[in-house]
């Protein structure tokens, strides 16, 4: 029986696993499901933001060997991680959102990897990097978001920030049009944590799977490591 602890960068990844993503693992399989805010204890006590990659790097490879039967999962956005993160310099020569994200997984198993050592199952490793923040997901239906927060008047306008890309996960990250940034324009009294969570379960991991590709092929890999 498999165990997964999934290590976030702040308190809406963290609330979104425990919350909506955990219950779905254990019914694929798993025993244990929960996340973790990232890098060192003292750094965890200052909640949010991308820590440097030597930090988040040293606690997946503490619970990696303290817990040889666990799964290590990651779930980071791309949106300010900073240039000492692997594939991160590489990542902005490519497109679509995807490639980009999956340039950076890559280069985060290959490190892990070096670091566990031989003998090391990479498959272990599970990282997630979103292209380009979480309220990209909330994008998945429009509809529901607005609802889940008390918003119905929302709806168009959050439908059409929608209908500008292929997929919610392409939704740019420039600092006055990241998915928040888009939020909190149209509801300036935006509650990242709470009403991020509270819209992400409205919507449904089966939407938000249908909608985002790059979340669903994690998904599916969560899903068969269980």
């Amino acid at each position: 029986m498999t165990r997964i602890l999934i290590h976030v960068e702040g308190q809406t990844e963290e609330t979104f696993v425990n919350e909506v993503l955990s219950p779905h693992l254990y019914e694929s399989g798993y025993v244990s499901a929960s996340a973790r805010l990232m890098g060192n204890s003292r750094q965890r006590r200052r909640r949010g933001g991308v820590k440097p990659w030597d930090a988040v790097l040293q606690g997946i490879v503490n619970h990696l060997r303290e817990d040889p039967g666990s799964v290590v999962g990651l779930m980071v956005d791309y949106y300010e991680m900073p240039d000492s993160w692997p594939g991160h310099a590489e990542a902005a020569n490519h497109t679509p959102a995807g490639r980009a994200a999956a340039t950076i997984e890559d280069a985060l198993v290959e490190d892990v990897i070096q670091r566990m050592g031989d003998g090391f199952d990479p498959k272990r490793f599970a990282p997630y990097v979103m292209m380009h923040e979480f309220e990209a997901i909330l994008f998945s239906d429009c509809r529901a978001f607005a609802y889940a927060i008390g918003r119905p008047d929302l709806d168009a306008e959050f439908q059409a920030i929608r209908d500008e890309f292929d997929t919610p996960e392409e939704i740019d990250d420039s600092p006055s049009t990241a998915p928040s940034k888009r939020i909190q324009q149209l509801l300036p009294g935006y509650n990242k944590p709470r009403m991020g969570t509270i819209g992400a379960s409205e919507i449904g991991l089966d939407r938000i799977r249908q909608e985002c590709p790059h979340f669903r092929g994690w998904l599916e890999r969560l899903e068969e490591l269980g």
